[in-house]
């Protein structure tokens, strides 16, 4: 004898949708760089460890600016990704704070992006002004104030707050110097910073180029919140 089991349809859409659910979840609980509460709260708003460094969330945050340029006729240049939240959802809905330029003055937008790697596909989904980006702010720095991370941070030499305290140093260290051959920067070998009350610290080991010589320098570099970088320390480091 042969039974035919019957599932309704209404019951069927329900059972894809939860097989969905927790595909998506079972594959962004994989995902390196994931806040580890992450399991507690599926659906829930979810802060991604580090990802705003990403390549994937980097991506995501170009095209977010791309397709809003494409629907408004906008004319912003993505700049970086500022932070990162993720949403488990029948995918994954991205929240990403993102930095861009505007005519040249740098601007801060929010955006939502819905990716659902199944069917190849991500979407915009919101895409909003969210003010004007300040000379400096924490998370610039990779420092927070009151946060669980005070204090000393390591930053990426690449950042461009970082570029700009590098540069600034070795203008001064070439206006200090009677050497006819210019300091060009090198590189920046490792840098900390420090968001203190009023200011913020950049530590930096930098190398150097005058003519054929190469130097290192350590430096502190301090800048105010109205933007203005001064040189508070300079020592040679012997090679």
């Amino acid at each position: 004898m042969r039974f035919n089991l019957i599932i309704p349809s209404s019951f069927s859409s329900s059972l894809l949708l939860l097989l969905l659910l927790v595909a998506s979840a079972s594959a962004a609980l994989g995902e390196p760089g994931l806040c580890p509460d992450r399991m507690a709260t599926l659906g829930g708003v979810h802060e991604s460890c580090g990802a705003e460094n990403s390549v994937e969330v980097e991506s995501l945050g170009r095209f977010a600016v791309d397709e809003h340029n494409s629907k408004e006729n906008g004319l912003l240049e993505f700049a970086r990704v500022v932070k990162a939240h993720e949403q488990v959802v029948a995918g994954t809905l991205h929240h990403l704070t993102i930095e861009a330029v505007d005519a040249g003055k740098k601007k801060l937008y929010e955006a939502k992006i819905w990716v659902r790697p199944w069917m190849n596909s991500k979407e915009l989904q919101e895409f909003k002004h969210a003010g004007d980006v300040p000379a400096f702010t924490s998370s610039d720095l990779g420092a927070r104030i009151g946060g669980h991370c005070p204090g000393w941070q390591e930053v990426p030499v690449h950042d461009p707050e970082v570029q700009d305290a590098a540069d600034h140093a070795v203008k001064t260290i070439q206006q200090r110097s009677n050497s006819l051959f210019p300091y060009e920067l090198h590189e920046i070998v490792h840098a900390k910073a420090e968001v203190a009350e009023n200011l913020a610290k950049f530590d930096m080991l930098l190398k150097v180029k005058r003519g054929d010589k190469e130097e290192k320098f350590k430096v502190e570099v301090h800048k105010s919140h109205e933007g203005i970088l001064k040189l508070n320390q300079m020592v040679p480091e012997q090679s």
